[in-house]
């Protein structure tokens, strides 16, 4: 491997400090309503936040999440939420039944996980105060408090993690400091309920998941041609490998397997539910990843893997989890973050060979 590719651990030691102000409890009527981020890499990066939090609410009071529809069973599988509340169009303002029955939760405070102003005034039309949320979008006005970050600069390491600035803005608010330790997900439907061939995939001992997608844009995507090598490789160590994503991925994902074994290769980009997703991706011996929300939350129901970065940064957004490699070959223009690479070649991706990964997962000693 090339000593310039950089692998590292993800540090998630505290990275901003507030002074503590805790959160009156006596005013939280049933519970505190927290917006997270739309994306699913951004919400399972909200998760250590959200335990913590947990620790300091009061008997009877709960954690009512306020997410996309999309990500209502990854919230209901999670023992410190109380309540998913779900929205349809979870980037518009929401609707005046959805405010209706937000107002119903009879939450005595807001947190805002988002950077939205008007996610922050859907907040105060369901009575819903006071906020507590990042200073964006000049909504500072509207929170009881809010916390300022550094912003975010393009073609250096911002060496702020994500999940970081969630935790300390629960830290400011009292809650205590995070362990390191990552929930159990209780996903429904269970196991035993799942589709035969899905539990035939989930009960083989040597089964890669390949994450070769990226909603963000075509420059965070690996090239499919490597994904393949990667899983050739895997399929002659006695391994099967299942590719996964979303609907309009389904393209990319099958470039991934064409050519190999069916017996052995499967692309199930498009067709798995967030369930059959997450039970995927347990039950896996080892995950391969762009930067995805699927590589977030492989890494936060256990499963090992290896990801792969290029224009955005992995100091603020790697995996949260210790058991992951990141494979990174610093590049001048890069982190850039722009979803398509202004160059029409993003070099930044395409230095980064299948042997890089495959000696990676040689190194995590699945096959000794």
């Amino acid at each position: 491997m090339s000593k310039d590719v950089k692998i590292t651990k993800p540090d998630l030691a505290a990275a901003a400090s507030f002074p503590v102000t805790p959160l009156d409890v006596r005013r939280l009527k049933d519970g505190i309503a927290v917006r997270v981020p739309n994306w699913l890499g951004d919400a399972v990066m909200t998760l250590p936040a959200l335990m913590q939090l947990k620790k300091i609410m009061p008997e009877g009071c709960g954690i009512f999440v306020i997410c996309p529809a999309v990500l209502t069973e990854l919230f209901n599988a999670l023992p410190m939420v109380d309540v998913v509340f779900p929205l349809e169009q979870a980037h518009r303002a929401w609707t005046s039944e959805e405010i209706k029955n937000i107002r119903k939760l009879h939450a005595g405070a807001g947190i805002l996980f988002n950077n939205s102003l008007r996610d922050a005034i859907n907040f105060r039309l369901a009575g819903i105060k006071p906020l507590y949320g990042a200073a964006a979008r000049g909504r500072g006005f509207l929170l009881q408090r809010s916390f300022k970050f550094p912003r975010r600069k393009d073609h250096v390491l911002n060496e702020l993690h994500h999940a970081n600035k969630y935790l300390s803005m629960v830290k400011a608010l009292g809650a205590p400091d995070w362990s390191g330790e990552l929930p159990e997900f209780n996903i429904t439907p269970e196991f035993e309920m799942l589709r035969p061939e899905l539990q035939t995939l989930c009960q083989h001992p040597r089964l890669l998941t390949l994450a070769a997608g990226a909603a963000y844009g075509s420059s965070k995507r690996w090239d499919s041609a490597s994904f393949k090598t990667v899983a050739e490789w895997w399929i002659g160590q006695g391994g099967i490998v299942a590719v996964l994503g979303g609907a309009k991925e389904r393209n990319i994902c099958q470039d991934a397997v064409d050519g190999l074994s069916p017996d052995n290769a499967f692309n199930l980009a498009g067709n798995t539910d967030m369930p059959e997703l997450m039970h995927l991706l347990k039950h896996a011996a080892v995950c391969v990843a762009n930067d995805s929300g699927i590589m977030h939350l492989a890494a936060a129901l256990g499963c090992p893997g290896v990801a792969i970065f290029g224009p955005t940064d992995h100091s603020a957004t790697s995996p949260i989890s210790a058991s992951w490699k990141i494979v990174y070959q610093k590049q001048p223009c890069a982190p850039c973050f722009k979803r398509e690479c202004l160059k029409g070649n993003p070099v930044c991706m395409n230095v980064i060979t299948p042997q890089m990964v495959i000696d990676e997962l040689i190194g995590m000693s699945f096959f000794s």
